[in-house]
């Protein structure tokens, strides 16, 4: 089965197509090495997965026949992501939430100020 294929019915992309650029750029290695789309993958291949920053690790046990439901995933992968790799994904979204949400709008006069003190190094 297609690598491209195989990550689409696992649910990891949402289409055949975007599991295709993920290989083409590289996000996608089989046994450390990148591939193209179109390479083969057999049970036993170790695949990494770069997705939203995070590492992926997973095993492959087996071929799905078709695309499966979210419950069946196990049957034919297993999951070796370390959970530091969440962790991280964890702290990236604190550090978000400080800044202003696009689209609020022009800085207040207090962001102004803030963004002046930060910049001059004022108090």
């Amino acid at each position: 089965m297609r690598v491209d294929k195989y990550l689409w019915c696992l649910r990891y992309f949402k289409s055949r197509n975007i599991a295709a650029t993920a290989c083409k750029k590289g996000a996608v290695k089989i046994n450390n090495a990148s591939i193209k789309p179109s390479r083969d993958v057999y049970p036993g291949d170790n695949l990494t997965v770069r997705k939203n920053q995070i590492n992926y690790s997973l095993i492959v046990l087996d071929l799905p026949p078709s695309r499966l439901g979210a419950k069946l995933v196990d049957i034919y992968r297993k999951d070796t992501t370390p959970a530091s790799a969440f962790e991280n994904q964890d702290l990236l979204q604190y550090s978000k939430s400080y800044y202003r949400k696009k689209g609020i709008g022009r800085p207040t006069k207090k962001d102004r100020r803030d963004i002046t003190q930060y910049t001059d190094g004022e108090e």
